[in-house]
């Protein structure tokens, strides 16, 4: 599997990945800008342009006549905000690709920001941010994110806070696209049953419109400070106590990208990881139990969540730390059936995410937005397979040391003391 990247004119990024077998087609408009290029007062900002983005153009002027016009493809649409990245797509039958890209094109060149749809959307974006805080599962990344990538952007919620996103006006929208949509700065990809001459074609159609700047993509870059473990504990009355537990790790696109996910299927990455053996299946503290990386430019970390019971929280947490602090140092080997078997775990849930027009975009398009190169499902595995123990345990060794140990909790607690004896 192969993706043919081109560059237009104007400098728009296209990228074609022709499946022939496939019967539908995806097309995503990328944009290498989110929460961490805004600023604190208006903190949100990326999120809420991206709910603006569907409620009307010129030409489709309100939310009901665009969701009439896909609805009638038999497509669906959605976008996505992250620290870095805003996304929009259409993904439908690939004989009315050429419809979705008129469709697309319009939302996200060409939205109308009505003042009075503005205030409509922030009681919903408002609601969005309650769901979340409702939500200690889906909350516990951002209170984690909180803590790991304190002193910086990279620390905010994506969605803001209500008091922010209040204080969002019109204007906000439209110096933020003037700054953030420009061609250089954005990526088009079509994956599915698609020709790269269409593709090429289409885009060139629909997006010639915007005129090169030559203007320098941003390049942030955060100097993380830490001296030692930090806990940082969200009070909420709950039946269970949520955590997070974990070290900075390595940027985007770092050479251990490929050590770093094999630690965390080892530790946390399946049924059979030695966490959930340890801390569910023997103990019986929590239903779940996973290991995570994430990473961004400059930055990263790697974590393990579980929502625990209560009273058992400092023991869970006790747990986690002495399965990573056992590996790194070897008092719990590597064997070579657990490396195998991590190996396999990886490649095996890569090639299940690669089965649809949408997801076999995304792997290309993302590398392509933020790193400007891609790699193949091939080269993936060949690099998995290139991991060996000893690695493993060097990277371990090298990141999980004290100066950059964070817990996050959720749960019914007034202070962090109890939990900030438990990481020295």
């Amino acid at each position: 599997m192969n993706c043919i990247k081109k560059t237009l004119s104007n400098g728009l990024r296209i990228i074609a990945v022709p499946i022939s077998s496939s019967e539908s087609a995806t097309v995503t408009v990328w944009v290498r800008t989110g929460s961490r290029f805004e600023d604190a007062e208006t903190n949100g900002l990326s999120h809420f342009l991206e709910h603006m983005v569907f409620k009307g153009t010129k030409k489709r002027p309100s939310a009901k006549i665009i969701s009439e016009e896909v609805d009638a493809l038999g497509a669906e649409f959605n976008a996505g905000t992250s620290k870095e990245w805003t996304n929009f797509y259409i993904k439908a039958r690939s004989k009315v690709i050429p419809q979705a890209f008129d469709i697309l094109s319009d939302m996200v060149l060409a939205p109308l920001l009505k003042s009075e749809e503005i205030e409509r959307e922030k009681g919903v974006i408002i609601q969005e941010i309650n769901l979340y805080e409702d939500n200690p599962v889906m909350k516990i990344g951002d209170v984690f994110e909180n803590v790991v990538f304190r002193g910086s952007k990279l620390s905010w919620d994506i969605a803001g806070s209500p008091q922010t996103v209040k204080c969002i006006e019109r204007q906000d929208f439209i110096d933020y696209r003037k700054q953030h949509y420009f061609p250089e700065n954005m990526l088009i990809c079509v994956s599915g049953n698609v020709t790269e001459k269409e593709v090429e074609k289409l885009s060139d159609r629909y997006f010639s419109s915007l005129k090169k700047t030559n203007k320098a993509l941003g390049k942030p870059e955060d100097k993380l400070k830490q001296r030692g473990p930090e806990v940082l504990v969200s009070t909420k009355k709950t039946d269970q106590t949520h955590i997070m537990l974990g070290f900075k790790s390595k940027p985007m696109g770092d050479a251990s990208r490929y050590i770093e996910g094999v630690l965390g299927t080892i530790l946390g990455g399946g049924m059979s990881s030695r966490l959930f053996i340890e801390v569910r299946e023997r103990r019986g503290l929590a239903y779940s139990v996973r290991t995570v990386g994430d990473h961004v430019l400059d930055n990263g970390y790697f974590a393990t969540y579980s929502g625990v019971r209560t009273a058992k929280a400092s023991e869970a947490i006790t747990i986690i730390l002495d399965q990573y602090y056992k590996l790194a140092s070897g008092k719990i080997k590597i064997t070579s059936k657990e490396l195998a078997k991590a190996k396999e775990f990886m490649k095996g849930h890569i090639a299940l995410s690669l089965e649809d027009s949408k997801s076999i975009g995304d792997f290309f398009a993302y590398d392509e937005l933020m790193l400007a190169k891609t790699r193949t499902p091939g080269e993936v595995y060949k690099n998995i397979d290139s991991v060996t123990a000893g690695d493993v345990v060097s990277f371990a060794k090298e990141i999980f040391v004290s100066e950059g140990l964070n817990l996050a909790v959720i749960g019914p607690f007034e202070s962090k003391e109890r939990f900030q004896k438990l990481l020295y």
